[in-house]
């Protein structure tokens, strides 16, 4: 059940990589990078990756959407992301079909209204949707014609279609409501079959739902707060997740935990420079 036992004070963003078969997350609060047995120290807030290629990660911190070279640990800014705000960092992201990589920001103290979504695509950043609280929730269902994401503190995760190009056409819908229940979705990811699992904070979950936004089952994650479900393994049927530490002084909180499921899911979309 543990995969890694480093306790990571806001564990997040974890991106199992096609071509290397490794699973990489993110300390925030901690400015590190993690995979089994290595870690990167940065300079701020990182919170989420997608891969450009074998050793290179497009990584998301508080400034910049960087270019992370693994063989040397050397990082080149791509773009400024909110670079002039010192009131927010990024949180969840993920790459998306067309290439594109959607990234959420936040208020380091989760200052109401504060954060965004934005999306790099081919050279390109642009600002989705503003005056988000927590961002999260950001994945992409197998068919590449619409994206999720969440405003936490909302209790919803939300659905919009995408055009050819990923770009997002008309206004979102509500695609899961928790706003009748304790849960806060997190993190979440989408499997082969459409099935969307959802990392609920404070709930010690990754909960599953259907294509049609029903509840199927839940897995248990040892650690409170769960943060961010990624697929994984040789055959993509390993649920991954992280949590955090912060706050709280429990034995299994912060760490990385990995469970054997029936599932299977997508691999992780590259993204295109």
């Amino acid at each position: 059940m543990i995969f890694d036992d480093t306790q990571c004070q806001l564990g997040e963003g974890p991106l199992w990589h096609p071509l290397r078969k490794q699973l990489f997350w993110f300390d925030i609060l901690g400015h590190r990078l993690h995979c089994k047995d290595q870690q990167w120290q940065f300079d701020s807030y990182v919170s989420a990756a997608g891969w450009i290629d074998e050793d290179r990660l497009l990584v998301a911190s508080a400034t910049a959407l960087s270019i992370f070279d693994l063989s040397n640990g050397k990082s080149d800014i791509l773009t400024p992301l909110e670079a002039d705000n010192p009131v927010t960092r990024s949180n969840d992201g993920r790459a998306d079909p067309q290439g594109g990589f959607w990234i959420g920001t936040m208020g380091i103290k989760a200052e109401p209204d504060a954060g965004s979504i934005w999306r790099f695509h081919k050279g390109e950043l642009r600002q989705l949707f503003a005056d988000i609280t927590v961002s999260n929730s950001i994945c992409f269902p197998p068919d590449g014609k619409s994206a999720c994401f969440a405003d936490t503190d909302t209790q919803k995760i939300m659905r919009v279609g995408l055009d050819a190009d990923g770009w997002p056409v008309g206004a979102p819908d509500v695609f899961i409501d928790l706003t009748d229940t304790d849960f806060r979705p997190d993190g979440a990811v989408f499997d082969v079959a459409g099935n969307l699992f959802s990392a609920q904070w404070g709930a010690s979950r990754v909960a599953v739902y259907n294509p049609d936004g029903q509840f199927v089952e839940s897995f248990q994650i040892p650690g409170a707060q769960s943060s961010c479900p990624a697929f994984g393994g040789d055959d993509l049927t390993t649920l991954y997740c992280t949590t955090a530490a912060v706050g709280l002084d429990g034995p299994e909180d912060g760490m990385t935990y990995a469970v054997e499921t029936t599932y299977t899911g997508q691999t992780e979309h590259r993204v295109l420079l």
